[in-house]
């Protein structure tokens, strides 16, 4: 999988793609990850990136032209998806992180002070929402989109049942994912209290565990079902 990230800041990136799982999956080659600072394509001698809005207001909007000219210099597979992070857009759920995984390549557009000019619209195939929410930039965004689509790439985890099995994965029953436990077997947060792992979970039963799971599953979608009021979107 290869993601083109049109950012004003590459930097940002920095720390998180060099780190865990998505830094041994660029090494191990299912993931890569190239930069392209619109602010290059800019031609005024102070590379100017963004301007007054038409019709005034506060703030600036980010310009076409510099976007334009970078997108059309990005070499593009067959199999590719032009993508604007926006508030405005498709709200990013596990479902739409695993339709994605379906592309070779995805390119991201990181907005920046109060947006795009709405003609920037007109070069991409979607739009999507981490969130109804705002934040200073779209690197946030785009950091969380690769990271949930680059771990669902065959070989990326250590166990590929390890994204099967987790919280709003596709399918239906396993919306909320079972609790986990590990050593010690017994844990004194004061002296009054003990707090032990399930004995289920040592009977070394795996049928009778599976069975537990699955039990707790259920307790867990509908905890979340009364509290959010509605199905989680998968």
């Amino acid at each position: 999988m290869q993601f083109d990230i049109l950012t004003l800041f590459p930097e940002s990136f920095s720390s998180y793609l060099h780190s865990s799982i998505l830094k041994r999956a660029q090494a191990r080659g299912h993931l890569v990850v190239r930069f392209h600072n619109f602010r290059d394509a800019a031609t005024d001698r102070h590379k100017t990136v963004d301007d007054k809005p038409y019709g005034g207001g506060a703030g600036m909007v980010l310009k076409i032209e510099p976007i334009f000219k970078t997108l059309k210099k990005i070499r593009r597979k067959k199999n590719s998806r032009v993508i604007l992070l926006s508030p405005q857009g498709t709200p990013f759920t596990q479902m739409e992180a695993r339709r994605l995984t379906t592309y070779d390549q995805i390119v991201l557009l990181c907005g920046h002070y109060e947006g795009f000019d709405e003609r920037v619209t007109k070069l991409v195939d979607e739009q999507i929402s981490i969130g109804s929410y705002v934040l200073t930039s779209g690197e946030l965004p785009a950091m969380v989109l690769v990271d949930a689509v680059t771990r669902l790439l065959p070989g990326v985890l250590g166990d590929d049942q390890s994204s099967v099995d987790e919280t709003f994965t596709a399918d239906e029953k396993n919306f909320i994912e079972y609790p986990h436990y590990t050593r010690p077997e017994i844990f004194h947060p004061t002296k009054e209290k003990t707090w032990r792992v399930p004995k289920i979970l040592l009977s070394g039963n795996h049928a009778a565990i599976s069975t537990w799971r699955t039990e707790e599953r259920r307790k867990r979608t509908a905890r979340y079902l009364r509290k959010h009021k509605k199905r989680p979107e998968p």
